[in-house]
């Protein structure tokens, strides 16, 4: 009899993960709540498929755990906090900031406490809002710092977020935020005009593109911060327009005037949630400098949000398009337009090498 042969098997090639629906990397900081949403009472937010749990201990420092009960899979976050310790809404279970159980109200005298354990999440609480790695961490490992927003504290910026939450992919708000062509969507808010792609630089973790634009706004005087809400108060004038996409957020700058963030949390393949953070630069009002740190702060605090009706403005339109966006995309994910921006093209490469090696089974683990 003659021996068997192998039957020779060929490989299969690994098959190519559409863009809209890879995964996040999750070895960097995401931004899960601003620092007034997180209280003594738990707080549910996600972050890509995972349920987290976020509260403020008696020292109040936040603390972040798996948004789940071991013993019947029912959310921490429908519970309170006790002390230092947060409880299940439905046995009164008890668990500490290492996810242990620590107390079950009704244990009899010859039974042992459950040795079940949650899922911990490292956690900053920075500039004004909440940082949370979702990433596995190994022994002795050191995490960097969270990107952060130097402007938040700094008494020469004034203030300004509201929050977007859209049904789509990340890479859709991503996209658009680096694609300043788009601003003829937004000609009511008059954002930005006449945008030119000047240059574009790409390295492993992040897209730098520079625009020409024109601008409506020039904050010379104490009084022209009123053109945020004023519209015949502005005049368009040449600026030089920065968009950075920083993974896994972004940042920009119009010329010495304004800076905005968008600080990204990715929900799951189809929602996205995010805080918007512009902040108006005070730096050309060197009188204002002289004056006593409490009135500067005084002005700081009192002036917050005063941009907020612009940003709430230009969201809901760019949510309207990334929504149509998305939609599209479900109804034939083949389909494509074309491109003629080549910074999207640098941002798509990054969020495919980024989140490459992440996208399978992330959503589910």
């Amino acid at each position: 009899m003659s021996p068997e042969t192998a039957t020779p098997t060929t490989a299969q090639p690994a098959k190519t993960v559409p863009l809209r629906a890879t995964g996040i990397d999750p070895n960097h900081w995401y931004v899960v709540a601003s620092d007034r949403e997180v209280t003594r009472q738990p707080l549910g937010v996600e972050l890509w498929g995972r349920a987290i749990v976020l509260y403020r201990d008696t020292q109040g420092q936040v603390q972040a755990l798996e948004d789940c009960c071991p013993h019947r899979l029912v959310k921490l976050s429908d519970g309170r906090v006790v002390g230092d310790r947060i409880e299940c809404m439905y046995h009164g279970w008890q668990f500490d900031h290492a996810g242990a159980c620590v107390d079950v109200p009704y244990l009899g005298d010859n039974q042992k406490l459950p040795t079940c354990r949650i899922r911990t999440y490292p956690v900053r609480e920075l500039d004004g809002f909440i940082w949370l790695w979702p990433g596995e961490l190994q022994p002795g490992q050191v995490l960097p710092k969270p990107m952060g927003l130097p402007e938040w504290s700094h008494l020469n910026y004034i203030a300004s977020m509201t929050t977007i939450d859209c049904q789509g992919h990340f890479s859709f708000l991503i996209e658009n935020l680096m694609d300043m062509y788009h601003g003829h969507l937004h000609q009511d808010y008059q954002a930005w005009a006449s945008a030119k792609l000047e240059q574009l630089t790409e390295s492993p973790d992040r897209v730098d593109a520079l625009y020409e634009a024109q601008s409506y706004y020039r904050i010379d005087k104490i009084w022209a911060v009123a053109q945020l809400f004023i519209p015949a108060m502005r005049k368009l004038h040449p600026e030089p327009l920065r968009v950075s996409y920083v993974y896994p957020h972004w940042a920009s700058s119009l010329g010495q005037e304004f800076k905005i963030y968008c600080l990204f949390c990715p929900v799951s393949a189809t929602r996205t949630r995010a805080y918007l953070v512009h902040f108006t630069s005070l730096h050309a009002f060197g009188r204002l400098h002289q004056l006593p740190v409490g009135f500067r702060q005084w002005v700081k605090d009192r002036m917050f949000n005063a941009a907020a009706k612009l940003l709430e403005g230009l969201v809901e339109q760019d949510v309207l398009m990334i929504e149509q966006e998305q939609r599209s995309f479900e109804a034939d994910p083949h389909r494509k337009g074309p491109e003629l921006n080549p910074a999207i093209a640098a941002v798509q490469r990054l969020i495919r090498s980024r989140g490459q090696s992440t996208t399978a089974g992330l959503a589910h683990e």
